[in-house]
């Protein structure tokens, strides 16, 4: 299918303005507290407001430049771009690691030749940037119209509008600090912070947040529901593939009773983990099945992934996080904070030991990665409910369909009866 962009104009606009109003409540602090949280508000934006990222800046120099884009003749998309960048992505890794290693002293090498390598690659990848944003753009859009998922608008005025107006910005997404309470895990505030953050300052600011007796965490995103959405240039060309996907599909679900609960939720105006993990879990369901229609199409080798993994020592990550979680709620249940936080602490070295680096485990980490229920720091049954109900459905669009009205836990349950 060839896409005809001409076709997007007026849509893109609506939808974009639409996006600017809803989705920017995403990004915004926590509201309505009662005086001792509105004391310590005030403390966080104090500690946080140099490294917070303008959403609303963001989004109105990205829309221009969009806009833009719209009016301006198109190239033709080159067939080795993809071959090209992805190898790319992997050779300026190692080249950072090489360069890291022998500024450190702890391997020899020609510094000049690895930075000369390392600049061209970067040069190149970056000039492949906007072609593979729209050649990745073509395909997921083509994936959800094939599933008869279009424009949220469909679903109230049977209109389809030529295919969702999907958008994607490839470049480094911003971090987000998460915060929980000490005693349990849960997400108390979530504030989105620059991109390029230093390790020492995030620790820095993640000190100094500890110091009001909560535990805190500046984690790396891999994608954001911005519009357009932001998704990492780091990434093989699967991951890239399932987060367009999936952060189109936070934008599809704002416009319905779940995703827009989850809207308020993130602002800080009715907070409920329980939808925030439905949002999170459904949009990991639809996308990795988008993912894998696009990649099974038009980049798939015919070999399986597995078969080409290394064999490993037999490590069970998951099993270990899963076990680790569960230990840490019962720590939490009986009031033992400490012991709780010694146990992750040597937890975290044990799994660092068998080649799996966090820089830091604690309850604001399972706080983030909690919710997404298919993670194995997730102990909600909201994951396996959800893909029972996408087992039971005959199609990615009637699973969507169903679970899109919903305004709570409990209609999930009740789908299943």
């Amino acid at each position: 299918m060839t896409f005809q962009r001409t076709k997007l104009i007026k849509p893109r606009v609506i939808f974009t303005l639409l996006a600017v109003v809803v989705l920017s409540s995403f990004l915004l602090p926590a509201a309505g507290c009662a005086a001792p949280e509105r004391d310590f508000d005030a403390r966080l934006h104090e500690i946080t407001e140099p490294y917070r990222f303008n959403l609303a800046g963001w989004e109105l120099q990205a829309i221009s430049g969009e806009i833009g884009k719209l009016f301006s003749p198109r190239e033709e998309i080159a067939d080795n771009v993809t071959s090209v960048f992805f190898p790319s992505v992997e050779r300026i890794k190692r080249l950072e690691s090489e360069i890291a290693a022998v500024k450190a002293g702890k391997r020899q090498g020609d510094l000049a030749v690895l930075e000369d390598e390392l600049g061209r690659l970067q040069s190149q990848n970056a000039e492949l940037l906007e072609p593979l944003e729209r050649l990745l753009e073509t395909q997921v859009r083509e994936a959800y119209s094939g599933q008869d998922i279009y424009n949220p608008l469909d679903r109230i005025f049977n209109i389809k509008i030529g295919g969702p107006p999907l958008n994607i910005h490839l470049g480094t997404p911003p971090h987000l600090l998460v915060i929980s309470p000490r005693d349990r895990i849960e997400s108390m505030r979530e504030i989105t912070f620059l991109p390029g953050m230093s390790v020492e300052d995030m620790e820095k600011i993640e000190a100094e947040i500890d110091s009001f007796d909560v535990s805190s965490l500046v984690v790396n995103l891999g994608g954001i529901a911005t519009y357009p959405s932001y998704v990492t240039d780091r990434a093989d060309v699967r991951f890239m593939l399932n987060t367009a996907a999936e952060e189109w599909l936070h934008q599809y679900l704002a416009f319905t009773p779940l995703g827009f609960l989850y809207v308020l939720d993130l602002a800080g105006i009715r907070r409920d983990y329980d939808i925030a993990t439905m949002n999170e879990t459904v949009a990991g369901i639809v996308s990795k099945e988008i993912g894998a229609i696009v990649y099974e199409q038009y980049y798939a080798t015919g070999e399986s992934d597995d078969a080409n993994r290394a064999a490993g020592s037999g490590f069970d990550f998951n099993k270990e996080m899963r076990e680790i979680r569960k230990a840490v709620d019962e720590y939490l249940a009986k009031g033992e904070i400490e012991q709780a936080e010694e146990f992750m602490e040597e937890k975290r070295l044990y799994l660092a030991e068998n080649g799996y680096y966090i820089r830091k485990l604690n309850q604001a980490y399972f706080a983030f990665h909690g919710a997404y229920a298919d993670s194995p720091t997730s102990i909600s049954p909201i994951g396996d409910e959800l893909r029972e109900l996408r087992k039971r459905s005959a199609s990615l669009r009637e699973f969507l369909d169903t679970v899109v009205g919903m305004t709570g836990r409990e209609e999930l349950a009740e789908s299943l009866q």
